[in-house]
């Protein structure tokens, strides 16, 4: 008889009641499983953004000024232009000039400021020369604090002439161009006050106008204001009780000086000069005068040339020629000459650039 050996399952399981079966049945799950779907992670969380830094101004390197390229008076331009032709006027005196104005009418002749009571002025002579006194004046003041400007007696005394109408020739030429035009110059005095007035007529294109007013006192001119007008207008008022010359364009004030002029009143004050002591400007003597723009003021030293003999359209006269060299450069050379026999009024004035350019003021008619 064999014996029948069970698995190991068989004989670890344990009986199971007869009669029962031992088939399962596995059946699909009730319900559909829904498809898994994966979720994407979470974003990482966006770096914080520096806000921009406000831009730190940097320090700018002072540019240098440029060079000039013309003088102040007579602009070199094309004579086809206003401003070419009328900038090489001396009746700008070295002031630039900007477009012409309708020509204005010339001012009438007054009283000579020498006949009060029907005497001449009897003005006091100096103990030292005129030229030292001048200069000790300007450098005294020049040195010391501002402050008003009284009068100096250190000053030397000058004898301004008598009132006249003058009639010029005016020639030039810029950048090898010729021109002409007119001027008219009107000198007005009375025993205490002036006015003066420059007017240079350009065909077709206008004119320019400068005057001056102001008192007369022992020591010559005292210019109150001046005035340069061709389409607009730009002045110097001298503000005496303050010691400040003052700029209708917003430059710095200047300081006044004892004996300062202005661009037109110097010339009617080196006629008073030399008329008051001319033995005091001889050959070789120098006259230096405080003379104020429309933008500033500098010291003008003047050289006494000789008595020549001028032929002008007004006939020939003798004049005393009075030099002003230029001061550096791009400056201008002025040349002056005063007739003993006119009050030392102004016959010529001629100024010359560097580049050439030139022009010429010439008496044409007596006064």
């Amino acid at each position: 008889m064999q014996t029948m050996v069970l698995p190991a399952e068989a004989q670890a399981s344990p009986q199971r009641p007869s009669g029962l079966s031992t088939v399962r049945w596995l059946a699909p799950p009730s319900e559909t499983l829904a498809p898994v779907v994966e979720t994407p992670p979470p974003p990482l969380p966006t770096p914080p953004v520096a806000e921009p830094r406000a831009a730190v101004p940097q320090p700018v390197a002072a540019q240098p000024e440029p060079e000039p390229k013309t003088l102040e008076n007579p602009e070199t331009a094309q004579i086809e232009t206003a401003a070419a032709i009328q900038s090489s006027t001396p009746s700008a005196y070295l002031e630039p000039l900007a477009q012409p104005s309708a020509t204005v009418a010339a001012l009438s002749d007054v009283a000579s400021p020498f006949e009060a009571d029907g005497r001449p002025i009897d003005l006091p002579a100096p103990d030292n020369p005129a030229s030292t006194g001048l200069e000790e004046s300007i450098q005294l003041a020049a040195a010391g604090p501002s402050r008003p400007a009284p009068a100096d007696n250190r000053l030397p005394p000058a004898q301004p002439p008598a009132s006249a109408r003058l009639d010029y020739a005016v020639t030039g030429k810029a950048k090898g161009i010729e021109y002409s035009a007119k001027g008219q110059l009107d000198w007005s005095a009375s025993p205490a006050a002036y006015t003066a007035r420059m007017e240079i007529r350009v065909f077709l294109l206008g004119s320019r106008v400068q005057t001056s007013q102001g008192t007369l006192v022992a020591s010559g001119l005292q210019p109150e204001r001046f005035a340069d007008k061709s389409r607009s207008e730009r002045a110097a008022h001298f503000d005496r009780a303050q010691g400040r010359v003052r700029f209708s364009n917003n430059a710095p004030d200047a300081e006044l000086l004892p004996g300062a002029q202005d661009r037109l009143s110097v010339f009617f004050q080196l006629a008073g000069l030399l008329n008051a002591r001319p033995e005091a400007y001889a050959l070789g003597q120098s006259v230096a005068v405080p003379v104020a723009g429309t933008g500033g003021s500098e010291v003008w030293r003047f050289e006494v040339q000789g008595l020549e003999s001028l032929k002008l359209p007004a006939g020939e006269l003798i004049a005393r020629h009075l030099v002003r060299e230029p001061r550096q450069a791009y400056d201008s050379r002025v040349d002056i000459w005063l007739a003993p026999s006119l009050g030392h009024l102004p016959v010529r004035i001629r100024i010359t650039q560097d580049n050439g350019d030139v022009v010429d003021q010439r008496l044409s008619a007596l006064p």
